[in-house]
């Protein structure tokens, strides 16, 4: 296999690390506008430090590129058997109509919804072509909705679906309890942005920072608060309409987190709008990031993740699944970045194994194996165990 992973930071140096491990993928290459920012255990896994345009003997190819440079992204890909994006969701689709051209499969983490409704567009050519594209193959998206899908289908007629996940800090420090496991930014989008959830099974939107509610793990994780907020589920709910009367996703965090989060919310200061400051147009958002980063930034934090997935069936039938997985401390890599990138990697494999059998655009529940998804992941010591 030869596998190229788009964005050298957290998510895709995880991606590609966990590919490099696979005896199986012969050669990785990692783009981006700077790739020396790999993480080192990227390069380690690869061979040794790696340098743009490969050295012979090596697996791990980095390579810098500039996304929006089609004349150089499109030989690049024709090198490849899968592209897997690990950029922020609006390359997504360029990427995606990218390698559609090219004929080669595609993957991506997702993170927003409208974009994956327009890469299901490109749905008829792609399965013209022979290839899969799937998008929204992190964690939330991704991971929890092949769960679900599985709940779905074992419980038969499914009444409820329930979803919760948080990255979290082992050791929280108040006043939020809190640190930055991925973009902030990103984090803060889903703070402020409706929700969509199916209610009598019909889509519809529910505030973020909703209808808290106390989900107990296992100890030392013990009580978590769980509450509504956007994009966890992406297309699920129009997917699922009809079909299941009730579908929600909850972000966890340890409690005390919301109250702080809502009257922050409320007091503007998590707005993008610009407002004058002494003469000077500033976003309340921007500011607020850029007072709290290097408070909630943690390099010697350690995290987990903490999930769960429940199914109720009408007839009473229940299936559930949880996970709680931890940063990796041989290889220095977040539980967020296994849980996500890992994720993302396996789901490239299965495309390009033809484990993946589905060709088009298809989101995970749509396409992705269960059984074998779940036994890759346990391979790599994320263990999704029934409950």
């Amino acid at each position: 296999m030869r596998m190229l992973v788009l964005g050298a930071g957290l998510q895709g140096s995880a991606c590609a690390y966990d590919l490099l491990r696979q005896p199986n993928v012969d050669r990785v290459t990692l783009a981006d506008l700077q790739p020396g920012r790999a993480a080192p255990f990227v390069k380690q896994a690869g061979g040794g430090r790696g340098r743009e345009g490969g050295r012979a003997g090596k697996r791990l190819v980095l390579a810098r590129l500039d996304v929006k440079d089609a004349k150089r992204l499109r030989p690049l890909l024709a090198r490849h058997d899968a592209v897997l994006c690990a950029l922020p969701y609006y390359f997504n689709l360029s990427v995606t109509k990218a390698a559609v051209a090219a004929g080669i499969h595609c993957a991506d983490l997702g993170g927003n919804t409208e974009i994956v409704q327009q890469q299901q567009k490109l749905h008829p050519v792609a399965k013209r072509k022979g290839i899969s594209v799937i998008p929204d193959c992190g964690l939330a998206p991704g991971m929890v909705n092949i769960i679900a899908a599985e709940g779905i289908r074992r419980v038969g007629q499914a009444d409820t679906v329930k979803i919760y996940v948080g990255g979290l800090p082992q050791h929280p420090e108040p006043p939020l309890n809190y640190q930055i496991v991925y973009s902030l930014e990103g984090a803060l989008d889903y703070y402020t942005t409706p929700s969509w959830v199916l209610r009598d099974g019909k889509p519809a939107r529910v505030d973020a920072l909703s209808e808290v509610e106390t989900v107990e793990f296992p100890a030392p994780v013990g009580t978590l608060e769980a509450f509504h907020t956007g994009g966890g589920i992406s297309t699920m709910p129009w997917a699922y309409a009809g079909q299941v009367r009730t579908m929600e996703y909850k972000t966890l965090r340890y409690r005390g987190h919301v109250a702080i989060m809502r009257a922050l919310r409320d007091l503007g200061l998590l707005d993008v709008k610009p407002i004058a400051v002494r003469g000077v147009k500033v976003a309340p958002r921007d500011v607020f990031i850029a007072a709290v980063s290097p408070k909630l930034t943690k390099p010697q934090g350690r995290d987990l993740v903490a999930l769960r997935v429940e199914v109720t069936g009408a007839t009473g039938r229940r299936a559930a699944w949880q996970l709680l997985d931890y940063y990796d401390e041989q290889h220095g890599i977040s539980a967020m970045m296994r849980a996500t990138g890992y994720s993302l990697a396996v789901t490239g494999m299965m495309q390009v194994d033809g484990r993946i059998t589905a060709h088009g655009v298809h989101t995970p529940d749509q396409a992705v194996p269960f059984q074998a998804y779940v036994d890759e992941l346990a391979k790599r010591g994320i263990q999704i165990r029934e409950i």
